[in-house]
């Protein structure tokens, strides 16, 4: 539920919520996103502002769950600025589905709490264009001691 006017934005819902999209930057080894048709497949993005990691470590031991809530955001916005370039606009992304990776300990069990985080902002800021199929899964680790990753199809609204 957005606290903004209905004619507002996408871009405006994100700022109201505290978010800019960051410049995407180009993959030495890989593309940030790959098109097929029209169907947008966006590279796993962690949780990186003004290109600092904003956390590390594995959830449920080192990394609280709100914590971790929040890092999920900051992927997901990542995530839109990739896709906002790849359709020509954020207002013209639509999300299909949301892959969701969490560094948790065994015992966790709270990785769709985690992902909530991630949907409700991309439902805050796109509508139903932000609604999408999710998985949300715990891993043993990933790149850079990264708490979450966030991988996504789009396409265009």
């Amino acid at each position: 539920m957005t606290t903004s006017t209905p004619s507002a934005t996408a871009t405006d819902r994100l700022e109201a919520l505290g978010f800019t999209l960051p410049p995407v930057g180009d993959g030495a080894k890989y593309v940030e996103h790959r098109s097929l048709g029209s169907s947008v497949y966006v590279s796993g993005q962690l949780p990186f502002k003004d290109g600092v990691l904003h956390g590390q470590g594995t959830v449920g031991r080192d990394v609280e769950l709100e914590a971790a809530r929040d890092l999920a955001r900051h992927a997901v916005v990542n995530c839109l600025a990739i896709a906002a370039e790849a359709v020509g606009g954020l207002d013209r992304v639509r999300i299909v589905q949301m892959l969701v990776f969490v560094a948790s300990t065994p015992e966790f069990g709270k990785q769709s709490r985690v992902a909530d985080a991630a949907s409700d902002l991309l439902i805050e800021v796109l509508g139903e264009n932000g609604r999408h199929a999710r998985t949300a899964i715990g891993v043993a680790g990933l790149p850079l001691n990264s708490p979450v990753e966030i991988q996504m199809v789009c396409t265009t609204a």
